[in-house]
Order: C-alpha cells, then structure tokens, then sequence
C-alpha cells in the first residue's frame, strides 16, 4: 500500500504543484510583455492546480502513517515548509496577481511578486530535497 499511496503522492506533486510553479513564474514576465491573455491563464492555472496540489499532503500522510515516520524531524520540517508554501501561494502569490490582471501594473508590484513566487519555488525545491535525502531516517530508501 506504501508504494500505491507514495506514487500517487509523487504523481500529485509533478503533476499539480509543478504547473503552478511554472505558471507563477512565467505570469510577471507575461504581464511585462502586456500579454493580457496569457496572464489570464496563467493566474487560471495556477489557481486551478492549488487546489489539484491539496492531494500532495493528503496522500503524503497517507505514505508517512504507512511507513511510520509520521515524527521525523525530516518529515515535520517538510510539512511546514509545505505549509508556509501553501501560505505564500494562497495569501501573497495569487492576490497579486489578481490585482495585476485588474490593471493594478506597477514595476514595484510586478518585483514583489516574481520575489514571492521565487520564494515559493524555492521552499518547494527544499520540501523536495528534504523527501529525496530524509536526513536522520531510518527507511533505508
């Protein structure tokens, strides 16, 4: 069952966080370039794969319960690097662009954004390298 519920949580994981940090980061170029419909859908997709991404922690504790690591402090640090991800998602990377679209262009917008959004890219690229190296576990994978 370990390995069902691993592949569906790494599935998840490329298949639905991945977009949304490739929208994220495409969309202030996008608006830089004035490419009005781009932005649309690339705010669309990420809003839409945010919440198609809620199935990575879902089907993560699925895979820590069966594999008993639900303490690891390698685990516990992934899911609030995840948290803080999902926080930087919801509450500071889509919000700005939604205001972007509504014509709110500043340069001084448009940087803070692609520095949240490089943010959030970069606590994902940490919450992967803490799920591929588990410092301290005992799994032996």
């Amino acid at each position: 069952m370990s390995k069902f519920l691993l592949s569906v949580h790494v599935l998840a994981a490329v298949l639905a966080v991945g977009p949304v940090a490739v929208a994220a980061s495409m969309f202030p170029a996008a608006v830089r370039k004035g490419e009005v419909k781009v932005t649309a859908m690339l705010h669309r997709i990420c809003r839409v794969y945010a919440y198609a991404a809620i199935a990575v922690p879902v089907f993560g504790f699925g895979v820590a319960g069966t594999m008993h690591v639900m303490g690891d402090p390698w685990l516990l640090t992934s899911i609030g690097l995840t948290a803080v991800a999902a926080a930087v998602l919801a509450f500071l990377v889509l919000p700005r662009q939604k205001r972007l679209l509504t014509g709110e262009s500043t340069s001084d917008k448009l940087s803070r954004l692609a520095m949240v959004t490089g943010v959030f890219n970069l606590l994902w690229a940490a919450v992967t390298v803490l799920m591929i190296v588990r410092p301290g576990s005992s799994t032996g994978a």
